[in-house]
Formats: C-alpha cells, sequence, structure tokens
C-alpha cells in the first residue's frame, strides 16, 4: 500500500511538470518612456541632410578639359561609410515619426521668404498626421534602393538610385517647409 501511494505521487509530480503553463504576462512597465528633446529641425540638421549629403556627394562624373573626371568609392571603408549613412537618414525618419516631437524650439525663427513659420508647420502636421507619416515613410523607403547599390558595391546604380532621397524630401518639404508664394 505504502508503495502504490509513492508511485501515485510520483506520477502526479510527473504529470504535473507536463502540463502546458501559461504565457508569462507582458509586463507593460517595460516599454520605455521616450524623452524628446530633438525637434525635427534638428533631426533633420544633425542625421538626414548631412546623411544625404554624404550620399549624392559620393559618386560624381566631371568632365574637365583634361578628360573625364570620376568620383566613387573605391575602399570597404568607404562604402561601409555610405552604408553608416544610408541607416541615418533611413532611421531618421522613424525619429521624424515619434508622437510628440516638436516641429522647432518655441521662439526659433525662420526665412519667411525660404519657409514657413515653426509653429504652422506644426499645426499641419498635427491636422494631416497621415500625410506626414506617408512622407515620413517614403524618405524611409527612398533609402532602400540606395542601400542595395551600396552593399553590392554598385557605383552606377548608386548614382542613379540617389535622386529618389532628393524627391522624397522635396515632397514633404513641398507641402510642410516652403513658405508659399
Amino acid at each position: 500500500m505504502r508503495a502504490s501511494i509513492y508511485v501515485i505521487v510520483a506520477g502526479v509530480l510527473v504529470l504535473s511538470g507536463c502540463r502546458e503553463r501559461p504565457a508569462p504576462k507582458a509586463d507593460t512597465a517595460a516599454v520605455p518612456e521616450l524623452r524628446l528633446n530633438a525637434t525635427i529641425r534638428d533631426i533633420m540638421d544633425s542625421f538626414i541632410d548631412p546623411a544625404a549629403d554624404h550620399i549624392w556627394d559620393a559618386v560624381a562624373i566631371t568632365v574637365t578639359a583634361k578628360g573625364r573626371v570620376e568620383k566613387h568609392p573605391r575602399t570597404d571603408e568607404e562604402w561601409k561609410e555610405l552604408r553608416r549613412r544610408a541607416i541615418q537618414i533611413m532611421e531618421g525618419a522613424n525619429l521624424l515619426l515619434i508622437p510628440g516631437r516638436r516641429v522647432a524650439r518655441p521662439g526659433e525663427k525662420v526665412d519667411p521668404r525660404v519657409a514657413i513659420p515653426p509653429d504652422q508647420i506644426e499645426a499641419l502636421i498635427n491636422q494631416d498626421r497621415a500625410s506626414f507619416t506617408k512622407l515620413a515613410y517614403e524618405l524611409y523607403d527612398s533609402v532602400v534602393p540606395v542601400l542595395q547599390a551600396i552593399e553590392a558595391k554598385d557605383k552606377d546604380k548608386l548614382l542613379e538610385v540617389g535622386d529618389g532621397i532628393d524627391r522624397a524630401c522635396e515632397n514633404c518639404h513641398t507641402k510642410y517647409w516652403y513658405a508659399k508664394q
């Protein structure tokens, strides 16, 4: 009888270890609060614009009196730096979309001949957040073929697809930045 009890207890212990356990509940407190200091203008000035300039300047063909001069990445390090710049633009596009990010610091001025005031830009964005999001995604997507050209080390393709970044930038700036004439 005593042996039977041990067998039953052992069986219960073994079977209890085999039953499916519920998945642990997601800890909502694990999602960090984002701290926003940089404005959209800061991200454009610090990430997106310098990275785009680096990519646009990476490949050039100049014809001089002495002949044709080609500028393009030649070393692994130069290609690696271009890849870094492409990633900067892509992730910069994501940073633009963080809720609560301001367009500019309070009181920051712009040349009214070139740009509309930051508070008006912010109002336009807030009135139609879906359009702003779409344009930021277009910027991100414009870098995908650039990144592919970089990873393939294809200077000709890089020259061809680099203007996609410019088009994405202009589409957004036309809607949200440039002064209306």
